[in-house]
């Protein structure tokens, strides 16, 4: 196959363009300095900039040439490229900012921590459009590898090498399988385009028996990165052990693209086809619920408690996978799907937010007792806190209600009324353990503090990630509307 690149690819392209030569700014100018770290705000408004750009650009992509495809049809700019790719860009943006004022990441590796984000964010970008499974496998691994590096470096020397040391080796073994299934699918296809056998999935799965066994693997690999049972274990002591903006970003930016490229390869219908399959994938969503929730309730380690949230989270965005894998169009469920993800990042984003500004040093680690007398203390963060927490738990009129709404009114639409109630019965069990560090803040006298340090910039994300929950909670219904027109 020749591989014949124009401008128009080029053009498509651009937001990765300008992700890469950003990526390579800050650690240029520390080698013409003679290895001496610029000054940290320069190198934060030179990262910013970049995704500010990257992102406008994947806009302007998606309003002039939506639909369409790059390199021979490996990478396709559509609505699910313009928005979880929009999603995960500004979820990066505020890592970043977090990573400016954190402990753990600011300092003298502050030029190569954001050389390694930026490229982990071009991964990204390749990952949510790409259609080839070759072009997947780049994306993820070039997304992963800088992240493994990225929570090495911490200034903590114990829980941080642990958790990269855990998150290689199973990431390694994720993508391994993911490779083998997708050996498995080209060897009956002849082919690792997913456009190129979307229209016979849905009849391979049930008359050849090693496209199963391809399509199987490369959703058990799927299932490594976003964090569903039984393949989760490596999530809290990865989230626990890595720096706080690190582990805000696995749980929005990398969460988001990995379930882009997950939504595709469901696309193919091939859930359709294969009843044991879909009856199988619906149970790990109700497992996956059920073990994130029971879970955050034992959990005193505030990150701990968000990633076995995170978790959860994950067994809810799958029913709305389910959903669209299984409806004739795909729309509404990739629509809630997509509005779910904005929601969950938005919030997740916002609680680890409070974790970070909480972290007096690189070795601190924040329980939920330590939050007693917060309230007190810092009474416009402690609000911002309720709302994420409350949002989390899917109370009205917060944003998490309406995406949690949309999703289940999906699934009740295709017939999937037990999922729905799984996912509602595993909403009233989350309450317990999202209002159990607001009852500490509110109700115990303590002597909770912010870190002594400048949190300016990690203040104003927070604050606006929590008005922003406030807001599209009372506009979802014109955005979800919007998202939905965008794939027709």
């Amino acid at each position: 196959m020749t591989l014949n690149v124009g401008w128009k690819d080029l053009a498509l392209i651009s937001p990765m363009l300008v992700l890469f030569f950003t990526s390579l700014i800050p650690i240029t100018i520390k080698v013409l300095r003679g290895q001496r770290e610029q000054q940290p705000l320069a190198t934060l408004i030179q990262a910013l900039s970049g995704l500010v750009v990257a992102l406008g650009l994947l806009i302007v992509m998606g309003v002039i040439a939506p639909g369409t495809s790059a390199f021979n049809n490996s990478l396709l700019f559509d609505s699910i490229t313009l928005w979880m790719g929009g999603i995960a860009l500004l979820g990066a943006s505020a890592a970043i900012i977090l990573m400016y004022e954190n402990p753990s990441t600011q300092g003298e590796q502050f030029s190569e921590l954001v050389f390694l984000t930026l490229s982990s964010c071009l991964g990204m970008m390749i990952l949510v459009s790409a259609v080839d499974l070759l072009t997947v496998f780049i994306g993820l691994e070039m997304m992963s590898l800088s992240l493994y590096l990225m929570i090495g470096m911490s200034h903590e020397q114990k829980l941080s090498k642990e958790a990269a040391f855990k998150y290689f080796i199973l990431g390694s073994f994720a993508s391994a399988i993911f490779l083998f299934g997708m050996a498995y699918i080209f060897g009956t296809t002849g082919t690792t385009n997913i456009l190129n056998f979307i229209q016979q999935a849905s009849t391979l799965v049930q008359t050849n028996t090693l496209f199963l066994f391809g399509i199987t693997f490369v959703i058990i690999g799927f299932c490594f990165k976003v964090s569903i049972a039984p393949f989760h274990a490596w999530t809290p002591d990865v989230y626990q052990g890595a720096p706080t903006p690190h582990s805000a970003y696995m749980a929005t930016a990398i969460k988001t693209v990995s379930f882009a490229a997950f939504l595709r390869l469901i696309a193919t219908k091939s859930l359709v086809g294969s009843e044991n399959l879909f009856d199988v994938l619906q149970w790990l969503a109700v497992i996956t619920m059920l073990v994130g929730n029971v879970a955050a309730i034992l959990q005193n380690n505030l990150k701990r408690m968000l990633a076995y949230s995170s978790i959860a989270h994950s067994g809810y965005i799958l029913v709305g996978l389910i959903t669209a894998g299984v409806s004739e169009d795909g729309v509404f469920g990739a629509s809630s799907v997509i509005f779910y993800l904005l929601s969950y990042s938005l919030m997740t984003m916002g609680a680890f937010a409070i974790v970070s500004i909480m972290e007096k040093n690189e070795n601190s680690s924040i329980m939920v007792d330590d939050l007693a007398g917060f309230a007190k203390n810092r009474p416009v963060l402690a609000l911002c806190f309720s709302a994420f927490m409350l949002s989390l738990a899917g109370l009205p009129p917060f944003l998490g209600f309406f995406s949690k709404f949309y999703l289940f009114n999906a699934a009740i639409g295709e017939g999937l009324i037990w999922l729905a109630i799984w996912g509602v019965i595993n909403s009233v069990i989350s309450v317990y353990y999202y209002l159990r560090p607001l009852v500490v803040m509110y109700m115990r006298e303590g002597d909770a503090e912010i870190a002594p340090r400048s949190l300016t910039a990690t203040t104003v994300t927070l604050v606006v990630s929590a008005i922003f929950v406030l807001v599209l909670g009372v506009v979802s219904g014109p955005f979800l509307s919007a998202v939905e027109k965008s794939f027709l």
